[in-house]
């Protein structure tokens, strides 16, 4: 690596800062205001760069390489316009509790008293879907912000940090490179939370524990989460969206709180008592005439244990040792039955999925209506990491797996995409292609948005045709194995789940990107 140069622009000192800091990934979608970052990602040569061909791609593969290298990317976006198209897949992000730094550009300062076309108020764009904000003001202190930025994006939980970067503080000289700023750490336990889960534990009565985030991804959390259940009875739970959860053989198995209300209240409605482990209490998705927006019966004695901001492993430690619990071994559950030929269902991906997974894949679930019947198949297979769809904004899955690719290049990733939502970033196909990512998209076709029909029933309404038009994706039929050709992305489609099964046991055994159509 070449030194630092004694006269740098803005531009340059940031990026040479922040790969001081660990930063080595640089997911763009850029566009005029932000081209002295593109001319010093070129000079430094400090960073992979990875295009993606609309903002939801970046902030989406951004989201994966977080949830999977546990550091932060940085994403290269395009003022308030261009970070509109980012904020879906941000949302997500940010509801995940990932680390990522967004630079997002704005006219020069001297420019923005003339209301440009692409003039729009970016702080209050970006606002919502940031944990922390700042405009850059000056070159030589613009490395400092984006330092106190990625201190930000690396706290406990992650962080979206957004620094926004007018043109001239860029190109203009004075560029100093900043020190590394220790991120915030997770907060202590706290005692009286202890004495009053223990209490529940100890009461006798119907308890659960609901554990979330970094609990679900560490295997020394789980092995002791269960210990203290076998130990006092309790049951165990997971979110119904998580960001990643390491599962399969040889690991501990956690069930979900249903998406569905209905099944969701009949799941929880037994316990008096709940303790909170690096999660919220647990809350509909929407609201819904005579339902209930908290999941948990009213009267619930709720306990948290750790917040989001706490540090799992340790709160679990220190209640294990005070009841006298120690960690669980793992017991495998029975192996799903290997599917017999005949048309694809549900129930039967299931099995092709537990049956084709090789050892420590990457499974990326924006099955969405599928999802729940499938989940199984994790818990069955062979040792794997399972990443969900975590804020409800669809479009996530092709993109997360782009990210998840590039952070692990040695593990294979397959999606599990619903053919609705993969329209909504479909273009991430080309990114992976483009970065020889090692994904494999199983696209599951049943030509519609299916979650919707339930929720059409749910509102009390009673759809006709026209309602349920909107609903449905036949008029025309997409064809996706075209759609991903067209982005240099082989694939094939498939109608019996015996073939779905050898597809993807065929597909993971080749380098680069591959996408199955399954005909539901």
């Amino acid at each position: 690596m070449s030194a630092a140069p004694k006269d740098m622009n803005g531009a340059e000192s940031v990026v040479r800062s922040l790969h001081a800091g660990g930063v080595d990934v640089c997911f763009a979608n850029p566009g005029t205001s932000e081209m002295q970052f593109v001319d010093a990602l070129d000079r430094t040569k400090l960073m992979r760069c990875v295009l993606g061909l609309f903002e939801g791609v970046v902030t989406g593969a951004a989201d994966g390489y977080a949830r999977m290298a546990g550091k932060p990317a940085v994403t290269l976006l395009h003022l308030a316009p261009g970070f509109a198209n980012a904020a879906a897949n941000l949302h997500n992000a940010r509801k995940a509790r990932v680390p990522i730094l967004n630079l997002v550009g704005n006219h020069a300062l001297r420019h923005q008293k003339f209301d440009a076309p692409l003039s729009a108020d970016v702080e209050g764009a970006c606002a919502p879907f940031s944990d922390w904000l700042r405009s850059g003001s000056d070159a030589g202190s613009f490395a400092a912000d984006a330092m106190t930025a990625l201190a930000v994006a690396k706290g406990q939980p992650g962080r979206i940090a957004t620094l926004i970067a007018p043109a001239d503080i860029g190109w203009n000289a004075g560029g100093k490179l900043a020190e590394i700023i220790a991120p915030k750490g997770p907060t202590a336990l706290d005692e009286h939370a202890l004495s009053a889960a223990i209490k529940a534990l100890e009461s006798g009565e119907k308890t659960v524990i609901i554990a979330g985030n970094a609990v679900l991804e560490d295997t020394d959390a789980l092995a002791l989460l269960h210990g203290i259940a076998e130990r006092t009875g309790a049951d165990i739970l997971a979110p119904t969206s998580n960001r990643r959860m390491e599962r399969g053989r040889g690991r501990f198995a956690v069930s979900k709180i249903p998406y569905p209300i209905n099944a969701a209240l009949e799941t929880l409605a037994p316990y008096t008592r709940a303790i909170l482990v690096e999660t919220t209490p647990p809350v509909a998705f929407f609201a819904y005439p005579g339902k209930p927006s908290l999941l948990l019966p009213v009267g619930c004695n709720t306990v948290t244990l750790a917040d989001v901001d706490g540090h799992g492993l340790t709160a679990l430690a220190a209640l294990a040792d005070r009841i006298g619990a120690k960690p669980s071994k793992p017991r495998d559950l029975p192996t799903l039955p290997v599917p017999m030929a005949g048309a694809i269902t549900l129930k039967n991906i299931a099995a092709a999925l537990a049956h084709a997974l090789p050892d420590n894949a990457i499974i990326v679930d924006e099955a969405v209506s599928s999802g729940g019947a499938i989940f199984e198949a994790g818990d069955t297979a062979a040792p794997n990491t399972w990443l969900a769809l975590t804020g409800g904004s669809i479009g996530i899955g092709i993109p997360l797996s782009a990210g998840a690719a590039i952070a692990c290049p040695d593990r294979p990733v397959i999606t599990l995409q619903a053919d609705g939502s993969a329209m909504y970033t479909i273009q991430a196909l080309w990114t992976q292609a483009r970065e020889n990512a090692n994904v494999t998209t199983i696209i599951l076709a049943n030509r519609s948005y299916e979650i919707l029909k339930g929720e059409l029933h749910n509102v009390g309404a009673q759809p006709g045709p026209d309602a349920l038009s909107m609903l449905n994706l036949d008029r025309p039929h997409l064809d996706f194995v075209a759609l991903a050709k067209g982005m240099g992305v082989p694939g094939r489609r498939v109608e019996d789940v015996t073939d779905l099964m050898r597809a993807i046991q065929d597909a993971v055994k080749e380098p680069g990107p591959y996408l199955i159509e399954a005909a539901l």
